[in-house]
């Protein structure tokens, strides 16, 4: 099946005091209370409605700066090299990221936020809401290659590798 062309838009842009890729944390839990903020274009402000009660949200957004594409990697994490989909590289097909943060506040079409891995000026794709019941249902969860490792992603910082 051939591929198909997909266009999305941006929402808003995420800013975070990330202003390059070297020495950013590589997952939000290396990022503990580092703040950022979401400004979300006018347009979509009311799509923000009764987001208040929500204490985490899921951002999806577009890895910008990486150029390049590559389906297998060398993670920060490992010296092994392993296929992208087994890894939260950039250097993706779509170029698309994910992380949860915490919703501190929010003010109008801005959204404070705490635990942000970002880096600064990447744009948004969409925004959803933690939800235990939905997100975090499983009771056995295994992280492949990652299990043993992912707690060392609080010492890591990114570098060049995915420019």
């Amino acid at each position: 099946m051939p591929s198909r062309v997909i266009c999305l838009k941006s929402i808003g842009v995420i800013h975070s005091p990330f202003k390059d890729a070297e020495g950013a944390p590589i997952q939000p839990s290396g990022a503990k209370g580092t703040p950022g903020k979401v400004v979300l274009d006018e347009a979509y402000e009311p799509g923000l409605k009764d987001l208040e009660g929500f204490s985490h949200l899921i951002l999806l957004y577009h890895f910008h700066l990486c150029k390049k594409e590559q389906l297998t990697v060398t993670p920060f994490l490992d010296k092994a090299e392993h296929g992208v989909f087994a890894t939260r590289a950039p250097t993706r097909p779509n170029h698309i990221g994910v992380s949860i943060v915490r919703l501190k506040s929010r003010r109008a079409n801005t959204l404070e936020l705490l635990d942000v891995d970002v880096l600064d000026g990447t744009p948004l794709l969409d925004i959803k809401p933690l939800v235990p019941g939905f997100d975090l249902p499983y009771q056995e969860v295994r992280a492949g290659w990652l299990d043993e490792k992912a707690q060392k992603a609080t010492e890591f910082r990114s570098d060049d590798r995915f420019k």
